[in-house]
Formats: C-alpha cells, sequence, structure tokens
C-alpha cells in the first residue's frame, strides 16, 4: 500500500486532474486501500474544513466561484460526444472549474477553439463544476429578426409585424424549427438570397400567438423603436475588452462591499460597506462606501460602445426579459460586481455623524472584490434572526453595521422630508410558457430602502464633487408643481375633507403631512394618486435646479452606469475632477450636455411607456381567463368617454366606457374631474370605491373593459329615457347644471 499523500500532494492531484476528483479517483491515483481509505477520508474533511477544498456529491472542488455571465473557451466534446470548456478568466486559487455547455436546438454549431459568452449555472455532478446556456458566440453577431411565420411547401416564409414594414424572408424546411403557421418567431439572417430575391433566415425561437404573453415584451420593442440589436462593430468593441487590473487604481478588495439586489438579478452595479466612525469627534458616527462599477473605463468617449450607449439612452426591463444599454459582455460579465471577482470601480467615501448627517466625502478609483451577492430578502431575514448560510458569517460584520448607519439615515431623511408617497409596485409572476403566473405587489422592506437611501447620498455627493470643483454635469431635475396641478390637488384633498396651506411656498413636508392625514383611510388611495398627478416629470439637464421630490438641492445619477447613460457621463466628469485619467468628460461632450439631456430624457420616457403597455397587455392576458368575474377596484381617473379603475388585486386599470353606465346622459366637469347623470344625479370621482364586471380583456392591445355593478357600497341606479327613446333635454341641462354648479371645482363624494 502506498503511503497517505500529504495535503500538498492531494491538491495538487485535485488542480492537475480536475475530472477525477471523486475520493475513489483520489484513492486509486494513490493506491490507497482497505482501512486506510480512512485516513484518506480525514484529510479530505479537514481540507473541507480548512476551506482549500467544497464538497459536491462525492467530489472535491475548490469553493472559488465563476461569474454568472462569463467568457469560455470551447475545449472540444469527450468520447461521450458532450461538449466542455472552461473559463477565459479565473482568479480562484483552486482548480480550473470545468464546464459542460447544454446545447438548444437553435444553438450554432460549435468547435475546440471557440470563444463564446455563456450564463452559467453551478451544478453538483462528479466530471463538471458549471453547466453553461450560449449568450452568443464571441465575435458573431448574428441579425435578429422578430415576425409571423407563413408555413410553405418547401419551408415558409417571415412576415414582418412593423407597419409599413413590406420585407420577408425565406425560411428552408429544415429551418423552421418546427414552427406552425401563424406563430410569432424570433429568427436570424442564414445565408445568401433565395428564391425571388429574398433573403434567408433560420427559426431560431418559436413565440407562439402574437397575442400570447412572451410576444408582448417584444412587440412593445418593435412598436417604440427601442434598438435591441448591437451593431456588429460594438459588439467586436465590447468582446475585445479585457478585465481592468490594479494598475493607476487604489486596491480596495479587503473592504467587504456586497452587492444586495433582487433575487433574480443578472448584474450587480452597486455595492455598499458600512462601519462605526473610530474618529472621537465623531462619535456615534458612521463610515459609509457606495461602490459602483467603472463603465467608463470600458466605454470610452466617441468609440463605437460610446455612441450606442447614447443612442439607446438607458436599459429598459420587462418582465420577461430586458433591452440593455452595453452588450452582455460588459453589463453581465465586466461591469458586473459579481461575487469573488476583482472588479474596477468608482467608490465614495462618505462619513456621516450619530443623526446620519454626511460631514464629507471624498470618491476613489479603485479595484474591489465582493464577497457576496446577496438578495433583499434574505439579507431582510438575516437582519430579522434567521440568517442562512451566506448571511450568517456576515451578520455582525457586514449587515448590522448596514442597518446602524441606514437608522442613521433616517433620521436625517425624516428632518429632510422628501415626498413619501405609498404606491404599491406591482411584480408580474411568468411561467416558463411565458404565461403570468401571478401578479403581487412587491414587499417594501427595509432592505430595499436602506440599498436606496445609499444611493441617493452617492448621487449627492457626486453632485457636490462636481459642483465644487466647477465641472459640468447633467442633474437629475425635478421641478415643483404648477400652480395649476396644486390648485386642483388642493380642491381634492378638501372635497375629501383635508386642508393643504395656501399663499406660501411649497415644500415637501406640506404634502407629506397631506399624505399622514389620509394614511390608513379610505382616501389614502386618492390622496396619493392625486399627489402623485401633480407632479411634474423629471429629466436630464445641465442646469442646477434641484429635485423637489427628493428635497435636494444638488442632486446628480452616479449609482447605474451600467443602465443609464447619464450617470456614464457624471462617471467621467469625476474622472476629469480627480485627473484620473484620459477617459474622462472630453470638450465635445461638455458642448452637447444640453442636447444630451434631453435625449435620454426622452428614451428614458419611451422606456417607460414601452414597459406600461406590455404590462396592460400582461394583465389582460392574465384577466383574459376571468371575463364575467367580479372585481373590486377605485375609480382611478375621468375622461369625457367614461371613467377608469384601478383593480385592488391587480393593479390593473380598466375602463368603465360611457355608454355602459346607465341609459342617461352623464355631464363631464373636467375642473372637478368627475361624471354625473343627468337623471339621477349619480356622480363619479376619483377615489370612490366601485364593484364591477369584466365584460372584455384583450391582449394584443392590452385593452380591459368594465361594466359598473355599485359605488360605495349601493347599487347603480338606472337612469331614466323619454318614451321616444330620447333624453329630456330640459331636464338634462336643468339637472346637470344645478349639479355642476353644487360641484364646481371640487369633488362631489356620493358617501358624504
Amino acid at each position: 500500500m502506498s503511503k497517505i499523500p500529504s495535503k500538498p500532494e492531494i491538491l495538487e492531484w485535485i488542480e492537475q486532474n480536475p475530472t477525477l476528483t471523486a475520493k475513489r479517483d483520489i484513492a486509486k491515483a494513490f493506491g490507497i486501500k482497505g482501512a486506510a481509505r480512512i485516513d484518506l477520508k480525514r484529510m479530505l474533511k479537514e481540507l473541507e474544513a480548512e476551506g482549500h477544498l467544497e464538497k459536491r456529491k462525492h467530489s472535491y472542488q475548490n469553493p472559488d466561484r465563476l461569474p454568472p455571465v462569463s467568457v469560455l473557451l470551447v475545449t472540444g466534446p469527450d468520447k461521450d460526444g458532450d461538449l466542455f470548456a472552461k473559463p477565459m478568466e479565473w482568479h480562484g486559487e483552486g482548480v480550473e472549474p470545468v464546464v459542460l455547455l447544454i446545447p438548444r436546438a437553435s444553438d450554432p454549431a460549435l468547435g475546440e477553439g471557440d470563444r463564446i459568452l455563456a450564463r452559467l449555472t453551478l451544478v453538483k455532478a462528479e466530471d463538471h463544476h458549471y453547466e453553461a446556456r450560449l449568450i452568443r458566440r464571441i465575435g458573431s453577431n448574428p441579425k435578429k429578426l422578430l415576425g409571423v411565420f407563413r408555413k410553405g411547401s418547401d419551408g415558409g416564409r417571415i412576415v414582418p409585424i412593423d407597419k409599413g414594414a413590406d420585407r420577408e424572408w425565406v425560411v428552408a424546411a429544415d429551418a423552421t424549427h418546427g414552427a406552425q403557421d401563424g406563430e410569432l418567431v424570433e429568427a436570424e439572417l442564414a445565408g445568401p438570397k433565395g428564391r425571388m430575391g429574398l433573403p434567408r433566415a433560420r427559426v431560431t425561437d418559436r413565440l407562439g400567438d402574437p397575442s400570447a404573453p412572451r410576444a408582448v415584451s417584444l412587440i412593445a420593442i418593435h412598436q417604440h423603436g427601442i434598438p435591441d440589436e448591437f451593431p456588429d462593430d460594438v459588439i467586436a468593441e465590447a468582446d475585445a475588452q479585457e478585465p481592468e487590473g490594479l494598475k493607476g487604481r487604489e486596491d480596495l478588495r479587503d473592504l467587504p462591499l456586497i452587492t444586495i439586489d433582487p433575487s433574480d438579478a443578472r448584474d450587480h452595479d452597486d455595492a455598499c460597506y458600512a462601519h462605526a466612525d473610530e474618529d472621537p469627534k465623531n462619535e456615534g458616527g458612521h463610515i459609509v462606501w457606495v461602490a459602483i462599477a467603472d463603465v467608463a473605463a470600458y466605454v470610452t468617449p466617441g468609440s463605437a460602445l460610446d455612441r450606442e450607449a447614447r443612442k439607446r439612452g438607458n436599459s429598459t426591463y420587462f418582465p420577461d426579459r430586458v433591452v440593455p444599454m452595453l452588450p452582455d459582455r460588459l453589463s453581465g460579465d465586466l461591469c458586473s460586481l459579481h461575487e469573488g471577482v476583482p472588479r474596477a470601480c468608482i467608490a465614495v467615501r462618505m462619513v456621516l455623524d450619530a443623526k446620519g448627517k454626511k460631514l464629507s466625502h471624498d470618491f476613489h478609483r479603485g479595484l474591489m472584490r465582493s464577497p457576496a451577492s446577496l438578495h433583499y430578502e434574505e439579507v431582510q431575514d438575516a437582519i430579522d434572526g434567521n440568517p442562512n448560510d451566506r448571511t450568517g458569517p456576515l451578520l455582525e460584520p457586514v449587515l448590522k453595521p448596514l442597518y446602524a448607519a441606514y437608522a442613521a439615515l433616517k433620521t436625517a431623511r425624516a428632518e429632510r422630508q422628501p415626498l413619501d408617497l405609498d404606491l404599491p409596485e406591482r411584480r408580474i409572476e411568468l411561467a416558463e410558457d411565458g404565461k403570468v403566473k401571478s401578479v403581487n405587489f412587491k414587499d417594501r422592506l427595509d432592505a430595499h430602502k436602506l440599498i436606496e437611501e445609499f444611493m441617493v447620498l452617492a448621487n449627492v455627493a457626486a453632485a457636490e464633487t462636481l459642483l465644487a470643483r466647477k465641472v459640468p454635469l447633467l442633474f437629475r431635475i425635478h421641478e415643483e408643481p404648477s400652480p395649476e396641478k396644486l390648485e386642483a390637488l388642493r380642491e381634492t384633498a378638501q372635497a375629501a375633507g383635508y386642508s393643504m396651506p395656501k399663499g406660501q411656498v411649497l415644500q415637501t413636508s406640506h404634502l407629506n403631512k397631506l399624505l399622514n392625514d389620509a394614511a390608513g383611510s379610505d382616501d389614502a388611495e386618492l390622496i396619493n394618486l392625486s399627489t402623485l398627478r401633480s407632479m411634474t416629470q423629471a429629466y436630464y439637464g445641465p442646469a442646477h435646479i434641484g429635485h423637489f421630490g427628493l428635497a435636494l438641492r444638488s442632486y446628480a445619477h452616479f449609482t447605474s452606469p451600467i443602465r443609464r447613460y447619464a450617470d456614464l457621463i457624471v462617471h467621467r466628469a469625476l474622472i476629469t475632477a480627480h485627473s484620473w485619467g484620459k477617459d474622462g468628460l472630453q470638450p465635445e461632450d461638455m458642448d452637447e450636455l444640453e442636447q444630451t439631456g434631453q435625449h435620454i430624457s426622452d428614451t428614458e420616457r419611451r422606456s417607460m411607456v414601452a414597459e406600461r403597455d406590455t404590462t396592460d397587455r400582461y394583465l389582460a392576458s392574465y384577466l383574459s381567463e376571468r371575463v364575467g368575474n367580479e372585481f373590486t377596484g377605485r375609480i382611478s381617473g375621468i375622461a369625457r368617454f367614461g371613467a377608469f379603475v384601478k383593480l385592488d388585486e391587480t393593479g390593473a386599470d380598466g375602463l368603465l366606457p360611457i355608454r355602459s353606465l346607465g341609459r342617461e346622459y352623464f355631464h363631464f366637469d373636467a375642473d372637478a374631474q368627475t361624471l354625473m347623470g343627468s337623471d339621477t344625479g349619480m356622480t363619479i370621482g376619483i377615489g370612490q370605491r366601485v364593484t364591477v364586471r369584466l365584460a372584455e380583456a384583450v391582449p394584443v392591445t392590452g385593452g380591459i373593459a368594465l361594466e359598473l355593478l355599485s359605488i360605495e357600497g349601493e347599487a347603480v341606479p338606472k337612469g331614466g329615457r323619454s318614451p321616444a327613446g330620447r333624453s329630456n333635454p330640459r331636464r338634462k341641462s336643468t339637472k346637470a347644471k344645478h349639479k355642476s354648479d353644487k360641484v364646481k371645482r371640487k369633488v362631489s363624494r356620493t358617501r358624504r
């Protein structure tokens, strides 16, 4: 029997033989038999306890992990035909992991030597450590197509869905991917022109019925003109990027900067860390670090990546997909602060006093390595006394100091009084087939609020630094409400029994008092919606106007350059202000700040409309199987043609067409925002509780039509008509005028 190997010898064997790491393989390699296996088992357990190895099923591997999006080198198939790959970037101290490629039918053929960008999943298998799904082959950028497949005798063709588009693509019989006639499909170009001079295409994904859920976001992307394909030169430029090293940067790798994101997040562009301030002059104070991915290091002024990022303006988010501002190589890899991987960043160190007031701050261009990528729920659970294996070791040294700093920031927030609207955010959860599985309202945890407060603080620090150093930048601007909108809000509040000050400079504290007075009452949603509608829309610009809603004099977006071009501009301005390199704000950037601000404000609004339309279509699809059911809701809007209702269960907005309200004539008062029946005097106004029946839900348009059953708990009265079938003009005009005078410029509430 051979002697028991030493621990270094075992580790060396595992490093040199990554596919032979089961205990029996190690025993066989060193000739260990019989009772000596017990000693080997003990040594392996010791190596595991010391952190050198991680046990997965019956094999032992190094605990270091790869980022979830990585560049891989295909190493070729094994004897069984399975395709394997290895990472191009490996920073672990242990053996290099083995990756098994899981191909889809639509994937191109891959061979040894191909470089690919792939999404990884950690697995527990004996011969590999990760499974990978191809995102794309590096250096290739097939053009994506979207259209309706029309089956033919020798394959078929793809008809575009864009209005006015007349170009079609021909699909060979072996390239249909099983698509059926009339299905919406995604495809890519597949060679030279075919019959009748039409370009050839290959179907890569079947999306089913064009009105089905999986098609919804793609239709919105095309309808609103959101660029969803990266030009070849942009992809080539992204693929050529190499990870930034330590040269010219501060080494921040020892700081435990953790990322906290939604559980389904694919990228992580911000990280934070806090600890108590040891300065005796700042008793009870805190030091807060916020680190943001250094996108400016990769997206340089005037480059193809820069031009495309400016064109897009921002990323656009849908329930089933993201249209990113930057290619996957950056957004999912080099500019994502993945756990355990060195990543370039721009960080701000902020000193707070015990009451959360920022005393000072300074910026750093560094290299960090996050010890953990956590999600909101597990962080909150840890703080609430239920830590898991990931959060447990971080609870005392990292998480509790973060919450202590947040507690101080809450004190400062209460003094500052930013607008405190209570408007629940919907979460649409999709099943694997793309159908809506559930519609819920997101929980607002302290973990969410903590990250928000840290990001606001960092954004303020960025704006203040650039103002002090007189470097041009794009501010995030939110102006106060117009006098007309403010007066409308005041009248709505008065009609609901609340008061608002008049004749003084409006402050967010005045609005917060109104919101607090209504909190917990039947009027809470009415007051929140009316306050929201009184607000102006925020935008980007070089003027130092301030942010009314946040009650901040100086505010600029700094914390998300991976998905907002405005933040990239601020990063470049900080680079210029600190003389960190040549990739800062260029003179031509400064000259075009006004135009850039206008452009990215427009792209932001475009994304918001596309996201809203997509949500409406998903909700209509979800409700289409419940036509005829009854729902409760609240009147959320009034128009000449009817009233809008926000349904309690889903938050969906449906229309009560005026023709469905009864047989009487309804007088529309634009000032009071009411509809009033000429015969019954029934008045419909914003905020009233209603019960409705779902009459129609159309997934293609997102339209939802409702029928009114009761209002404020009372059955809807039936309006009268003259025997000739026409309303009595005299009765209509006199009753409408009488009622209109009573409610002129205020909302009449039937329950009062």
